[in-house]
């Protein structure tokens, strides 16, 4: 699974970005938060439903 998820407490999200120039995101919802670092080529889609996240689509491809 490519969602990590992030411990958090007193409502504040600590994150360490040591992994260099890699783009991410991160999503919360219900109390939840994970981060997913986003792919060299391609999309990455955040599907909610009546307000609240369902899943994270990714869409890779590669230039010829």
């Amino acid at each position: 699974m490519r969602l990590k998820s992030i411990p958090f407490e007193n409502h504040q999200l600590n994150l360490d970005i040591k992994e260099g120039d890699k783009p991410f995101v991160v999503v919360y919802c219900q109390g939840e938060a994970k981060l997913t670092y986003l792919p060299e080529h391609g999309e990455t889609k955040v599907i909610t439903h009546q307000g609240k996240v369902k899943r994270v689509k990714f869409d890779e491809g590669e230039e010829f």
